[in-house]
């Protein structure tokens, strides 16, 4: 079984928050500070369009990442 943290720890909730930022819209990951666990994931009306350039940088090089290692599959 796949999870929040599994989808998000891939890049791929940046992805797609990137994508939903167009239209004023983002998924949104509630952590516990302790367990690192998902406790709730939903959708919010955001006002902001897009990351900064470094969550960017960063969430392309996560990206990155997960196609090289799972390229094969």
């Amino acid at each position: 079984m796949k999870n929040w943290k599994e989808f998000k720890d891939t890049g791929l909730l940046f992805w797609i928050n990137r994508s939903l930022h167009l239209f004023g819209w983002a998924i949104v990951l509630e952590v516990d500070d302790k367990t690192g666990e998902v406790s709730k994931a939903y959708p919010k009306k955001v006002d902001y369009r897009g990351f900064s350039g470094h969550t960017e940088e960063k969430g392309f090089e996560r990206l990155e990442a997960y196609c090289k290692k799972h390229f094969k599959e």
